[in-house]
């Protein structure tokens, strides 16, 4: 059974006479000459600001003046000559209530072509009923947009995920907590912006269209630009156009952008996702920690109202300060091996093997330390906590830690076992930088779709001199699934990537996909 399907089921039968029902229903109010998708709706507050301003009313008893307000009919309640209605805005619910005695017979005929799905506008008095439900009582009432499809009878009752995601619009009218976490997520961005303006940053957007993917390893989306005739990449990273500006001479700039990668789909990763990237004169990844604590405890307690959050094991406190291990420390503490990137990659391997950790032969000790850490004790730290210290060979564009050569300073902040932002003291020497990306290079000509080429133009901007500088990204969707206490995230995506639900013929297949 397609998604489709499944809803049509949850909808009840007859979905095709009651489709044509309402039709008729539309042709009746043309006809009447009511407009039943009208231009506007003047009301006079949310449903949420009125329950704020009436909260004090006293059961039988009604406001001086009338009330105008608007939303979608989620229920319907007939009593012959008595109708309830409930309607929902974005902010909330509130019942109507309409009498045939007190009502106009225009207003009456109109009430009783009311479908739920309904869109309508609504005036009159506002009451307490003596059973103390805030209510408006009809006196005029508006169709501002007559629905043509019957709501799901069910819909929030639904636990297959993949269904509500594929009608997200039906999941924000019917499942509650959706609409919430979109709000959150507009609250934590509002937070991140204005604690950066705060310190004096500079927002800025940079090309999604790439000539070279690079910042990142990962794979990237291909395109083609037809008018110059070159492949181009969906970026994979903000950074390194960032970093042109701090060459430029910003000394602070951020960027809250999409970034795409060709990767597989999980709880934890989209296709597409958010990320904020900042850059800072001057400083380096000592100072980004000190950045990345406080923002984050800002934004949750300016989001939440809290600086805990709840995770699946219990609360969590994401007030500073954090914890800070290196990596070697947390793999000895968690795995209770020692391993360091100046380790033989003969014994690296054998330590890989131990813990059935599947290897290539082109990865040297820091690459394998790397995957010994993400496989063996990653996921056993709650958090909050900076892991510092990762090995040079993983991270092509991070300073080489001033006290081991073979390290870099670095570091990811980890919470509830998974990974939420990454910083560096960023390389800002350019022959080095070269070194790098030929290496990265030697590796992309071996077969690893996530390594990259030399990238000239940044190179050449690198050149005129880059400042010390500290850089930090942070997964914006993770930092919302955090702050939600959810676990996917796709649950934080108002439309995340699916896989379709049937392929067509021209792939010579038929039928649903698995």
């Amino acid at each position: 059974m397609s998604s489709d399907d499944e809803l049509d089921a949850l909808s009840g039968s007859g979905l095709v006479a009651e489709k044509a029902r309402r039709l008729a229903q539309l042709d009746d109010l043309r006809s009447a000459g009511r407009n039943p998708y009208p231009y506007r709706f003047d009301r006079t507050s949310t449903l949420a600001e009125l329950r704020a301003a009436h909260g004090s009313l006293e059961p039988g008893t009604e406001t001086d003046t009338p009330v105008a307000v608007a939303g979608r009919i989620m229920l319907a309640n007939d009593k012959g000559k008595l109708k309830f209605f409930h309607i929902q805005d974005m902010t909330g619910r509130i019942q109507l209530m309409v009498s045939k005695a007190d009502c106009p017979e225009p207003v009456w005929q109109l009430i009783e072509q009311l479908d739920l799905g309904d869109i309508v506008g609504v005036d009159g008095p506002l009451r307490r009923t003596r059973t103390g439900e805030i209510t408006v009582f009809i006196q005029h009432l508006t169709i501002l947009c007559k629905s043509l499809t019957q709501p799901p009878e069910k819909f929030h009752g639904v636990s297959d995920i993949e269904l509500l995601l594929r009608h997200r619009h039906l999941d924000l009218i019917y499942t509650e907590g959706v609409l919430d976490r979109m709000i959150l997520r507009t609250k934590l961005i509002d937070s991140v912006r204005s604690t950066l303006r705060a310190r004096k940053f500079y927002e800025t957007e940079t090309p999604v269209l790439h000539a070279i993917a690079g910042g990142a390893a990962a794979r990237p989306f291909i395109t083609h630009h037809n008018a110059l005739d070159i492949p181009l990449y969906l970026r994979i990273a903000l950074e390194l156009h960032l970093k042109r500006l701090m060459v430029g001479g910003i000394e602070r700039v951020y960027e809250i952008g999409r970034v795409f990668r060709n990767e597989g789909l999980s709880t934890r990763h989209n296709t597409e996702f958010t990320m904020l990237e900042l850059y800072e004169a001057f400083v380096d990844y000592h100072e980004m920690a000190t950045l990345t604590e406080e923002l984050v405890a800002h934004c949750a307690l300016t989001a939440t109202g809290s600086t805990q959050v709840v995770l699946e094991d219990g609360p969590l406190e994401l007030a500073p300060p954090w914890r800070r291990v290196t990596m070697r420390d947390a793999i000895r503490e968690h795995a209770g091996v020692d391993v360091n990137p100046g380790l033989p990659v003969e014994e690296v391997r054998a330590i890989c093997d131990r813990f059935d950790i599947p290897h290539e032969p082109a990865w040297g000790s820091g690459k394998l330390m790397l995957e010994i850490y993400e496989k063996t004790t990653e996921h056993r730290l709650r958090g909050p906590v900076f892991v510092l210290d990762y090995p040079r060979e993983v991270s092509p564009l991070a300073r080489v830690h001033r006290d081991d050569p073979l390290l870099t300073e670095r570091f990811e902040v980890i919470i509830g076992g998974r990974e939420l932002a990454n910083a560096f003291s960023e390389l800002n020497d350019p022959i080095d930088q070269r070194e790098r990306f030929e290496a990265q290079a030697r590796l992309a000509a071996a077969g690893d779709d996530e390594a990259h080429g030399v990238d000239e133009d940044y190179l050449r901007a690198m050149e005129y001199g880059l400042p010390p500088t500290g850089g930090l990204g942070i997964g914006v969707d993770r930092l919302v699934m955090l702050l939600a206490g959810v676990s996917s995230i796709r649950e934080v995506i108002l439309f995340p990537q699916l896989r379709p639900e049937t392929l067509g013929a021209a792939d010579g297949v038929t039928g649903e996909v698995p």
